[in-house]
């Protein structure tokens, strides 16, 4: 029997690279008032275009806009419009848009069938260096946004960045506090391991994560998170294919949205799935939806719909298949 990985056909949407926060690694943003946003025209005429591609998941990816800033709740509704404009059109969002409150989490349930938000690293020395002027970086609060998920019941997605000036003990300190959560909640559906990848906006005068340490990373966090957590890892930054493999072995079972561009690594194109599922060799590449099949129940109205007839398109002929992939 073939060996199961996953991954989601996405798109990524983002209404604004615009972000409060400057983390030196960093080659999404934009400076405050630097960059347009992103009109509900414009996305429409984007995914109008993507209906008939096989697309199920939509990222909607966005800079921050400070909490106090006038634009704050116009930034906001954006960010709702856009999804369900895309849940609209037939898709199913997820919405990865930085630090929200309480309130604004709670709405964005309604449009989207899962959420996340990166932990990175919990370690609070990285505030003097790389997250230095980054306020929303601070692991308390980005701790309390996955608390808040699971009190809402949003299926959610966090993960670690790596290289970044950590060490391995930051590794188990960030990823046994998403293993508490989770055995105290059971809302965390995947967990990624990001390799820092320089790029050509970065501030950061620093090489890259050491990608042989890759299958190490993932050995350490299947070690320590629960079983039904899938670990994912984004093949575009795992340059050969050897070590691709050597790190599904060590327990990565997902690889993330897979569209046309990677809006966080421009300097890295993803893969096509085609040609994914030729170098993994007696691997099988297994489409699924943004949503895992355990948290269907906690989709309502129009989510229990869309995620249905999906379902019927995408997921039930592989349905056993995506449930076990995380545990094989």
């Amino acid at each position: 029997m073939s060996k199961i990985v996953t991954y989601s056909p996405a798109h990524t949407i983002v209404p604004t690279h615009e972000c409060f926060n400057r983390c030196t690694y960093c080659n999404f943003r934009t400076d405050p008032g630097k960059s347009d946003w992103l009109s509900l025209d414009t996305a429409r005429k984007q995914l109008l275009l993507l209906q008939s591609q096989g697309i199920c998941e939509i990222l909607i990816l966005s800079g921050e806009v400070h909490p106090n800033s006038p634009r704050r709740q116009e930034w906001f509704e954006l960010i709702y419009n856009l999804c369900d404009l895309a849940l609209s059109l037939g898709f199913l969002p997820h919405t990865n848009a930085g630090i929200l409150s309480f309130t604004e989490m709670a709405k964005l349930k309604a449009v989207n069938v899962s959420m996340g938000l990166m932990l990175e690293q919990l370690t609070p020395k990285l505030l003097q260096t790389v997250h230095q002027h980054a306020p929303s970086k601070v692991p308390e609060v980005r701790l309390q946004q996955l608390e808040w998920a699971a009190e809402l019941k949003i299926p959610f997605t966090t993960g670690l960045l790596l290289g970044i000036g950590e060490t391995i003990a930051n590794w188990r300190e960030t990823l046994e506090a998403v293993a508490q959560l989770h055995q105290r909640y059971g809302h965390i559906q995947e967990v990624i391991l990001q390799p820092h990848s320089p790029g050509s906006q970065q501030e950061l005068a620093a090489p890259g994560f050491d990608l042989q340490q890759l299958p190490k990373a993932i050995a350490i966090a299947r070690e320590i998170l629960p079983l039904d957590i899938a670990i994912q890892i984004p093949p575009n930054l795992v340059v050969y294919p050897s070590l691709l493999l050597a790190c599904l072995e060590a327990g990565a079972r997902d690889l993330g949205g897979i569209g046309i561009k990677d809006e966080v690594n421009p300097n890295y194109p993803h893969l096509h799935s085609q040609h994914l599922a030729k170098i993994l060799d007696s691997w099988q590449l297994v489409p699924r939806l943004p949503v895992y099949p355990q948290y269907q129940k906690w989709l309502t109205g129009d989510l229990q719909t869309k995620y249905q007839t999906w379902g019927d398109r995408l997921l039930k002929p592989n349905q056993k298949l995506s449930q076990s992939s995380a545990i094989l």
